[in-house]
């Protein structure tokens, strides 16, 4: 399976070391560098470093693929970090055929829907399904994906790829050593990856947000 990669330099001498003062148009034009605007530095928590340098490169990959034909870039989300906590109510009766009254001796806990959803917000974006290749496995159109990037795909999970440019959701499978892009939906064809396909996994589908 392909995977992205990123090869960062280890920098060079500080040229103000060797010349003094700066020089008019000098530098990198305003608005050149990845984000296509300009930038300003920020004072920040060592602690939250690493979880901005992922954040911000999440937002860079999301532009890049949606540069690239994918038809739902414009729906990738991702965790609010600020978000306060909310606990709400969990029921430790299970629903059959209808709801259990809201009576103290029922309550078995308190779920925050974050904290059950998303287990590593550093890792973790939010995209929107557009398309019914999916319904089989319980993903239908305008459902939201949690997906995970820091888990490894393995055979039978669902994974967010883009394959040539273009961004999918399906099951992967490797059979007889070949692997495919599998829908849930028998009006649809699987893709198989070939020496030839340019694919990127995004992440591990690990929960699914339907309304109903």
């Amino acid at each position: 399976m392909a995977k992205s990669s990123r090869t960062r330099g280890s920098g060079g001498r500080d040229p103000r070391s060797d010349h003094g003062g700066s020089r008019p148009g000098a530098g990198r034009p305003r608005g050149s560098g990845p984000y296509g605007e300009p930038t300003r530095p920020v004072r920040i928590p060592e602690s939250l470093v690493v979880p901005i340098r992922e954040l911000l490169e999440r937002r860079l990959e999301a532009a890049a693929a949606a540069r690239g034909g994918a038809p739902v870039a414009d729906n990738v989300l991702t965790p609010d970090f600020a978000a306060p906590a909310l606990h709400l109510p969990l029921f430790g009766d299970r629903v059959a055929a209808g709801f259990p009254s809201p009576a103290d001796d029922h309550l078995d806990n308190k779920l925050d829907l974050n904290e059950h959803l998303v287990k590593r917000p550093a890792a973790t974006f939010f995209v929107r399904v557009e398309g019914r290749s999916m319904i089989g496995a319980g993903i239908h159109p305008d459902d939201i994906l949690v997906v995970d990037r820091s888990l490894e795909a393995s055979n039978g999970n669902i994974v967010v790829a883009a394959v040539d440019g273009e961004l999918t959701v399906k099951r992967l499978h490797y059979r007889r050593a070949r692997l495919f892009l599998e829908p849930e939906n028998p009006d649809y064809d699987p893709i198989e990856i070939t020496g030839e396909t340019d694919l990127v996994v995004w992440g591990v589908v690990t929960s699914v947000i339907h309304k109903v």
